[in-house]
């Protein structure tokens, strides 16, 4: 069976990780220093502020810009629910605006109808499957309205918005270093931004609230979100492998466009201004169900990335909304693999199995 996602790991994680066993430094420590610098200077921006994962990179963005008990935060329906979760785990109310069906990110239109009708405190972008969301809109609406502007990067390492990496637009980016993402620290996250007010009460309430000295004063309220060094030293030797594995990516996202161009599906778009780094590639098809059955059958994994609206979800059964576009590409969407680990092979037999599904259709 080829997966959907195949984590790599070779001897540069595995020798990085044995010297942080041999220093006895285990936990947060100058490892994780190391690899927040490299990481925010990847991103091109001044700080980074690791976290234990993409869920606390989130929650600890929107305590580090103050969002908080009765305020409202604008973001997609369409996303892991993890994107709301931090917005209601800071206290604050989600409000779902709907989603552009080309590329599933949010749409600029929407978003502005709800902040000129309700008092709204904050967008939060998500960068869905690796594509930026439409950045110049939205930070335009947040500039006018004056909004602070959270980028969930979590699936978009290495994509870029008009050549500028994502993560260092607005006042924060937020990533997931979770196994399957476009690189890995096994579990882990990281906070990006040009603020150092923003990077300092990030870095308290990820760790208890301490002060920057380190000591025992706890200057706020906070959690132990923080990264563990191991888990750094995995960080930094796949992000030096980061522009290899999304341009391998690439490269079979393009293979996969060229085989499908005959296929009766929707494949992913990318505007001139984006530069989609393709943690999932994710077609439209009208037999969704029917198709996932067939490619399994041919020896190809699937993914449904989601299957169901975050408004639709038990836990935000009390919140009102309206996104048809969100609801109807629940129903179509689904991933091929597109990872790095693929081979020729993988990939001519991914679109082998498509072409005889149209054939058989």
């Amino acid at each position: 069976m080829i997966s959907i996602a195949a984590p790599e790991m070779d001897h540069e994680e595995k020798q990085r990780v044995q010297e942080v066993l041999d220093s006895g430094m285990l936990a947060d420590g100058p490892e994780v220093r190391e690899f927040e610098r490299e990481f925010a200077d990847f991103c091109d921006t001044d700080h980074g502020v690791a976290t234990s994962n993409g869920t606390t990179a989130l929650h600890t963005a929107l305590e580090a810009l103050d969002i908080g008990d009765g305020d409202k935060v604008v973001t997609s329906p369409f996303s892991f629910v993890a994107s709301a979760n931090a917005i209601r785990l800071a206290g604050a109310e989600p409000i779902f605006a709907d989603i552009e069906p080309e590329t599933f990110n949010l749409d600029p239109n929407a978003v502005e109808e709800i902040v000129r009708e309700r008092d709204v405190d904050a967008i939060l972008a998500v960068h869905l499957y690796g594509l930026p969301a439409d950045l110049s809109a939205l930070q335009d609406i947040a500039n006018d309205y004056d909004l602070a502007f959270v980028e969930d990067a979590a699936q978009a390492h290495g994509a870029e918005y008009d050549g500028q990496t994502v993560g260092s637009f607005g006042d924060v980016g937020c990533f997931s270093f979770y196994p399957t993402k476009n690189m890995t620290t096994g579990e882990g996250g990281m906070i990006t931004t040009d603020r150092e007010d923003v990077a300092e009460k990030a870095a308290s309430f990820a760790n208890h609230g301490r002060s920057a000295d380190g000591g025992y004063e706890h200057i706020r309220l906070g959690h132990n979100y923080r990264l563990t060094s191991v888990a750094a030293a995995i960080g930094r030797a796949q992000l030096e492998k980061l522009p290899e594995y999304v341009e391998a990516r690439r490269a079979n996202a393009s293979l996969l466009d060229r085989a499908l161009a005959n296929v009766n599906v929707t494949t992913p778009t990318e505007p001139d201004d984006r530069t989609h780094a393709y943690h999932q590639y994710t077609i439209r098809a009208d037999d969704r169900d029917g198709l996932a059955e067939f490619l399994e059958d041919a020896g190809v994994g699937t993914g449904i990335y989601y299957p169901t609206p975050i408004h639709e979800q038990p836990a935000y059964s009390h919140v009102e909304c309206g996104a048809p576009v969100a609801e109807r590409l629940a129903d179509e969407v689904l991933s091929l693999p597109v990872h790095p680990g693929l081979s020729t092979a993988d990939v001519e037999t991914i679109t082998q199995a498509m072409l005889d599904y149209e054939a058989h259709r």
